[in-house]
């Protein structure tokens, strides 16, 4: 993305306060996405970061450009740390929205001058303060332009009887009615524990305010749904920017190939932040290229001890080498030379490394990778596209479950480890081995047509990998629709 060069020369310094959800994966794409800016914009710009104090703690080692200064509200929400293997995110976003408002308001109060604010769609009273401040509020999607479409038009769902609460009640049924949404089975429609109604689920009632926001930003890329985003534009008086994935190192991993940046920089899998970070790139140096499968199942939702036990059980006995992230809060089991886990520990072999975290996208394009085991988050996805490794999929809810079809189905840069989700979704030890050499093309048999599946797959994740790196790229369609967005930014500060 190259920087933005068609300001005015004497144009006034733009205001960003940017909003994000105080929720993991939803944190990162709203910064990422203000890095971007701030690269475009340069000097041109002072972007404000509102974060509850403990979402400080953890952003502020981070690296970020000077233009991003970090702004915090008291912790008046539960811990990101606290949060147990029942947490109910639509009991959270109640707490969001009934406890953030003022203290966000005290930071406008005491700020200088806001051109606009981009919020988290799920910061409801960001429209409402924006409207009494006279200050226009851009709202910011953070998974795909097909699950807002079906969000979006939820009354349409409960006028033809279907209640996104429980997808198996009629799940071979085809959904035909979802505008700019490809016929569907019910059963690969997000999954709502609370269902579709606004007056039951408050994730929904963002999705009846849309008519208070100046633009809507979305973090995918025109090439991957092309037909949703459209008819999301043509439905929409405001403007509708398809501006991902918003990922990270864009600067540091692609501009070799792209100049995304306009310039080409040298990069090195050994730039380590810390050790941890020496040691698992150090294990990944050591496997053979597209030899490993690397393993996460996200933060949001949890899995039970039981999946993890036979998942990693079958991985041990497939052979396959394998890099998992275990993060302690959602993964209770232990993992020793039988193949069971433990908590925030690292645990090595030649075959095996446990890490409690890493840096995924970085992960991700290393050459030893060779496949990504995901719950199907969409940031998950976006970063195995960008990397153009291909995935196993292994929904749990929401918006994972339309993403595992996209990928499998659609894309067809993945299988399913798995025919349901959740808690239905338990697969023995015996299972896993086999649908893992599958996937990684390692096979007793040698079955001719399963190593033409395996290959076809991984020639169709770097054809989309090359189609994503495009839309990043100067002149492709995220970098000229974050152009665009700018121009109606400097047209909300008056720099016509």
């Amino acid at each position: 993305m190259e920087e933005f060069d068609k300001k005015p020369k004497s144009m006034k310094r733009c205001h960003i306060v940017a909003l994000p959800f105080p929720g993991r994966g939803l944190v990162n794409p709203l910064m990422n996405l203000c890095k971007h800016l701030a690269h475009k914009l340069g000097d041109n710009v002072k972007i404000t970061f509102v974060v509850t104090e403990e979402w400080l703690g953890i952003l502020e080692s981070d690296p970020r450009p000077p233009q991003i200064h970090l702004r915090s509200i008291p912790n008046v929400i539960p811990s990101e740390f606290s949060k147990s293997s029942t947490f109910d995110f639509d009991s959270f976003i109640e707490i969001v929205v009934a406890k953030m408002e003022a203290p966000f308001e005290h930071v406008l109060t005491t700020s200088e001058p806001v051109t606009v604010i981009i919020a988290d769609i799920y910061m409801i009273w960001a429209f409402s303060i924006g409207i009494q401040r006279n200050i226009p509020v851009v709202s910011f999607w953070t998974t795909s332009s097909l699950v807002f479409s079906v969000m979006y038009h939820a009354d349409l769902l409960t006028k033809n009887g279907h209640s996104l609460a429980n997808l198996s009640a009629c799940c071979d049924e085809v959904i035909d009615y979802i505008p700019g949404v490809p016929p569907t089975r019910f059963a690969d429609m997000p999954l709502l524990p609370s269902g579709n109604d606004p007056k039951f689920n408050p994730a929904m009632v963002a999705f009846t305010m849309l008519d208070k926001v100046q633009c809507l930003l979305i973090a995918t890329f025109y090439e991957l749904e092309p037909q949703v985003t459209d008819t999301l534009k043509a439905i929409f008086p405001f403007p509708t920017y398809t501006i991902g994935p918003s990922i990270s190192n864009i600067t540091t991993t692609v501009e070799q190939q792209y100049h995304i940046h306009g310039k080409k920089t040298e990069t090195s899998t050994h730039e380590c932040v810390n050790s941890m970070e020496h040691n698992y790139l150090k294990w990944l140096d050591s496997q053979p290229i597209r030899s490993v499968l690397y393993i996460a199942f996200g933060s949001t939702h949890p899995i039970s001890g039981e999946h993890i036990e036979e998942i990693l059980a079958g991985l041990c006995e497939s052979g396959v080498r394998h890099l998992l992230v275990s993060r302690g809060v959602h993964l209770t089991s232990r993992v020793h030379d039988d193949g069971r886990a433990e908590n925030d520990e690292i645990h090595t072999s030649s075959q095996r490394l446990v890490v409690p975290w890493c840096d995924q996208l970085r992960v991700l394009c290393h050459p030893s990778i060779g496949g990504f085991l995901t719950h199907c988050g969409w940031n998950s996805i976006m970063e195995s596209i960008y990397a153009g490794v291909p995935m196993l999929a292994f929904p749990i809810s929401f918006d994972q479950i339309p993403n595992r079809k996209m990928i499998v189905d659609d894309l067809k840069v993945g299988m399913k480890i798995t025919k349901e989700f959740g808690e239905q979704a338990l697969v023995k030890r015996d299972e896993v081995k086999k649908i893992v050499k599958k996937f990684m093309n390692i096979n007793d048999e040698a079955e001719e047509n399963v190593n033409n599946e395996a290959e076809e797959m991984r020639r169709r994740s770097s054809e989309l990998k090359e189609i994503c790196r495009r839309a990043l790229a100067v002149g492709g369609s995220s970098d000229n629709n974050l152009d665009d967005f700018i121009k109606d930014i400097l047209q909300f500060h008056g720099n016509d």
